[in-house]
């Protein structure tokens, strides 16, 4: 294959699979897949070293990483979505009858503030039940990607020697975002999780975004066609994706297969790539991430993406 050997970050699911298998091919690079897994640890490689060409990322990472100058921009190929109505799990012995008790309370998020999920979470606290953010102490299981960033005043670490999962079971924490806790005392917030995001789907018309996929900013300076030349790959093999899931030819859904298949109901295209077929879901996430603390200052949806794909949409 003609031009430069690149490596490739990005975790075997539906919409990559005809990638990473070679049913589709770049036509300007030979990609050379690497496997990290979990794949957020190539988020902090990628974030901190700089250490592979292409790479799946989170994005709000991304948006905070960017903000803080990283060297990769990303390409609009939103690789996860998800509804995060469900991320927020509550101890049912700890008072907390609706999302606004959360007020005045200590509440956990796995990893870091800046992880997409507690983002998006965070924003259905806020946007659909009216929940001050400011007037909650988030408490952190772990650090953040970008060592540079500083959170608002109201995000502590957890103290030394806790375990989140266990200080949500006794109830020394009301609530947390992102753990998996298996537990009689412990369930979702939010009852019903995914009509519940289904019914925002149907509302506000989006399907939050949570990983998109980022280029080495050197390598789109040196290779003009690379940054479309990805783009088209990955809507190639999301295509054919989709079209297995349209078929009913997938052999054994996925959870994650079952909640496209939900969305593709309502929308009829479960993973839009692209800008224009995303803008609005992207305005909101730089609106969450402004709120939220988690950049000092609005970003246009257009400047996160390399020019030259800014138009494409698939």
């Amino acid at each position: 294959m003609a031009g430069p050997k690149l490596t490739l970050v990005t975790r075997t699911q539906g919409n990559n699979q005809a990638l990473k298998d070679g049913t589709v091919k770049p036509k300007t690079f030979e990609p050379e897949y690497l496997e990290v897994d979990p794949i957020i640890a190539a988020f902090r490689r990628m974030v901190r070293g700089n250490e592979f060409d292409i790479s799946e990322m989170a994005i709000t990472t991304y948006i905070c990483a960017r903000a803080h100058g990283k060297p990769m921009t990303a390409i609009p190929v939103f690789l996860v979505r998800a509804f995060h109505h469900g991320a927020t799990l509550v101890n049912t012995k700890a008072g907390i009858t609706k999302p606004k008790d959360l007020e005045g309370k200590r509440v956990g998020v796995s990893r870091g503030y800046t992880v997409t999920t507690g983002v998006w979470a965070r924003g259905v606290l806020q946007d659909e039940h009216g929940v001050d953010l400011s007037k909650v102490t988030w408490v952190l299981s772990g650090d953040e990607h970008v060592a540079e960033y500083k959170a608002p005043s109201n995000v502590v670490p957890i103290e030394k020697g806790k375990d989140m999962n266990a200080m949500l079971i006794s109830g020394e924490l009301v609530a947390a975002i992102g753990v998996d806790v298996d537990h009689p005392d412990v369930k979702p917030l939010i009852p019903n999780p995914l009509d519940a995001g289904i019914a925002a789907l149907r509302r506000d018309g989006h399907y939050p975004i949570n990983h998109a996929v980022v280029i080495k900013d050197e390598l789109i300076a040196k290779y003009p066609d690379l940054a479309a030349d990805v783009f088209n790959a990955f809507c190639e093999s999301k295509r054919l994706y989709v079209e297995r899931l349209k078929a009913g030819k997938i052999e054994k859904p996925t959870a994650v297969d079952k909640v496209h298949q939900r969305v593709m109901e309502v929308t009829g295209e479960p993973l839009p790539y692209g800008i224009a077929p995303n803008r609005r879901v992207l305005d909101e996430l730089v609106g969450h991430a402004v709120k939220q603390g988690i950049i000092g200052k609005p970003v246009s949806v257009d400047e996160l993406f390399v020019p030259s794909t800014r138009g494409l949409a698939g």
